[in-house]
Formats: C-alpha cells, sequence, structure tokens
C-alpha cells in the first residue's frame, strides 16, 4: 500500500444536477453511496470526474449540469489531499457561461488538474466497451494514457486542431500543397507522440497486470492503426501516410486515416479469444481488471493510487468477485467511490469504507452518513 495518498476531504456541490446543496466530510477510505435509481448517487460521481482534465464521466456540457428548473449556474468544490499537500478545487459554471476552475485560488486551465489528482472511472455505459464502435474505445485509451501523462490532452488537441484546418481545405477541394505541407507536418509531428503516449499507458498497464494476484482476468491490451501503420508510427510515415492519401481524402472531405482512426484491441489472455467474443459477464470482468491494473501502475508511478469512480459494479457481480474487488481496492489505498441500490451490497467492506445513503426529496438529492 502507497505511504501517500490522494483522497478527497471534503466535497461541496450546489445545483449540481440533482442536488440543491451537499457537503460532505471525508477521511480517506473508500465510500460507498446507496439509494434508489435516480437519488443522485451518479451525480456525486460526475461532479467528482469533473476534478480531472476533461468533460467528465457524461462528457456533458456545462448548461446540462445546473440543476432544474432554476439553471442559475453551479459549483463544484472541496479539499484534495495530494501527496502530502492539501488543495482547494473549485469548479464552477455561471448561467451561460463555460466552466472555470481554479486551484487554491488562483485560476488555471483544466488540464491543470491532472497534475495533482489522477480520477479513474467504470459506468455502466462503459460495459459495451469491447463490441460498440472503435470511438468509444479509443476514448477509453485515451482516458488511460492522460492518466499517465497530463500533458497528452493538449498534444491531442494540437492534433485535432491541424486536422480539421486539413478537412477544411479537403472540403472546399483546395489544392495548395504548401498548406497541407504544413498541416500534416504538425499532424504528424503530434500524431506519433499521440500514438508513443498511447503505447506507454498500454506497457505500464501490462507491466502491473504481469504479477499482480487478482480475482479477476487478465485482458492483453494493443492499438491497432488502420491501413497497416504500426501500432506507434514514427513522424516520417505519418507524413508519407497524409500526403499519399490527399486525393482519396477530398474525395471524401475528410482525413480517412491516422492516429484519429486507431482501435484499441483487448483479448481474454486465459482462453485466448478476443474481448469481444467473451461472454457478457467476462467482458465486464476484463473491463474491472484493466482498471485496477492502471490504478495500481499509477499508484507506483504518481506515488498515490488515484481516485476511482465505480458506477453501479457491485450489482453485476457475484458475492466472491465482489468481495474481492473491495480487498483489492483496500490494498492499493485507493479512495473509491462506489454506487449501488442497496446499503447489503457493501456489507463486506464493512467499517473500512464510509457510507452515505443518497435520497431523493421534493427540495433536491440529500445525503445521509450512516455508521457501519
Amino acid at each position: 500500500m502507497p505511504g501517500a495518498t490522494l483522497a478527497l476531504r471534503q466535497l461541496r456541490l450546489s445545483h449540481f444536477r440533482s442536488h440543491l446543496r451537499v457537503d460532505l466530510a471525508l477521511d480517506g477510505r473508500p465510500v460507498a453511496l446507496f439509494g434508489a435509481n435516480g437519488a443522485g448517487k451518479t451525480n456525486i460521481l460526475e461532479a467528482i470526474s469533473l476534478l480531472s482534465p476533461g468533460r467528465g464521466l457524461r462528457r456533458a456540457a456545462a448548461a446540462d449540469l445546473a440543476r432544474q428548473p432554476q439553471a442559475l449556474g453551479w459549483s463544484v468544490a472541496g479539499l484534495l489531499d495530494s501527496r502530502g499537500q492539501t488543495h482547494e478545487l473549485a469548479l464552477r459554471a455561471e448561467a451561460g457561461q463555460p466552466r472555470s476552475v481554479a486551484i487554491d485560488g488562483k485560476a488555471v486551465p483544466q488540464v491543470a488538474l491532472g497534475r495533482i489528482a489522477r480520477i479513474l472511472w467504470l459506468v455502466p455505459a462503459m460495459d459495451r466497451l469491447w463490441t460498440e464502435s472503435a470511438e468509444g474505445r479509443r476514448r477509453f485509451l485515451d482516458r488511460m494514457t492522460l492518466s499517465f501523462l497530463p500533458d497528452h490532452a493538449e498534444v491531442a488537441l494540437d492534433y485535432e486542431k491541424a486536422m480539421r484546418q486539413r478537412n477544411r481545405l479537403l472540403k472546399d477541394g483546395q489544392r495548395n500543397a504548401s498548406w497541407y505541407d504544413a498541416l500534416e507536418a504538425q499532424m504528424a509531428r503530434t500524431g506519433a507522440v499521440l500514438q508513443d503516449n498511447r503505447q506507454h499507458a498500454l506497457d505500464r498497464i501490462a507491466t502491473a497486470s504481469q504479477d499482480a494476484a487478482t480475482a479477476f482476468p487478465r485482458a492483453v491490451l494493443r492499438v491497432q492503426m488502420p491501413d497497416d501503420l504500426p501500432p506507434h508510427p514514427d513522424e516520417a510515415e505519418l507524413t508519407r501516410l497524409l500526403a499519399g492519401g490527399r486525393s482519396r481524402d477530398m474525395a471524401a472531405g475528410r482525413t480517412l486515416a491516422g492516429p484519429h482512426r486507431a482501435d484499441l484491441d483487448a483479448v481474454f489472455q486465459a482462453k485466448g479469444v478476443a474481448a469481444r467474443q467473451a461472454s457478457t459477464g467476462e467482458q465486464k470482468a476484463l473491463l474491472i481488471s484493466v482498471v485496477l491494473a492502471n490504478a495500481r501502475a499509477l499508484a507506483q508511478d504518481f506515488g498515490a493510487p488515484p481516485i476511482l469512480l465505480l458506477d453501479e459494479v457491485a450489482a453485476h457481480l457475484d458475492n466472491a468477485r465482489r468481495a474481492a474487488l473491495y480487498d483489492e481496492i483496500c490494498a492499493l489505498g485507493a479512495q473509491a467511490w462506489m454506487t449501488g441500490t442497496g446499503a447489503e451490497l457493501f456489507d463486506t467492506l464493512g467499517p473500512r469504507a464510509q457510507a452515505f445513503e443518497i435520497a431523493e426529496t421534493p427540495q433536491g438529492s440529500t445525503a445521509k452518513e450512516c455508521t457501519r
């Protein structure tokens, strides 16, 4: 168990989703949130997910997070213990305005959150990860990569910006080679870094999985690239690909090949079958295995285990796997936030976790701490 910790010590929500006002005092243990469907449990996890770079676990726009029907704006604030230091975090969005972020009272870009906090999540919508489109798996891959390399977000934005400009030229039928040369040089440079970052994340997860004693099956992960490119093409290879594909791309009106078309492939190691061909239960177990491996690797690299957001994870596990998951979380020393419809789902955690009952009332969702 790592000596340093990463944990919220206080979480305050105002006019956020179903919560008019919430103020939770926390002691660093895992947190169990239980209550009826629709009570507001996932909304709390979503608020915490916003304390990391990106748009959170639902990828919602700032305006969609405000409590209705007031739509007065919202705020999420908290005290975060991060490797021996305590930081005051504040996110807010006034009505009609984008969200703003402050750390210790100083306005910062959201990417700065990744330098003091690492947050991983698993939500029911991700159960279809292995069978849905490549876009969802690519997003999952980039979230994992971002957990190791906070600057990955800026690299991805630079690549996307250059690609949007190239796509505009393609749609307009522009044929000026010098314009394409400049944009493709930027795409090739950032695209090579993008793929190297992704491979670094997969290598770290593979190492963390290799010797781990766990009740969850191991998934072997690899990046697949279109057009027979290697998993992490270098800048020269990407330059040739983009330049050689201009005619085809112009006919399509968009860039058809590159890191933005990468896919994440997973194999159930013990059975040697693709994750998409595994049973529903096996697919869920493989996904949990990847998240736990990600957490173990981060505990080594970051110096503290990440905060875990596990929405309705207990309901889809049998008693043995549920107990094994709780044991792994506690052994890791992670502050895991877990939701479920009933308190009994967390019985095997006992006093190792804080528990809050989330209830829906006409005045908004409420959170009441329960003695375990």
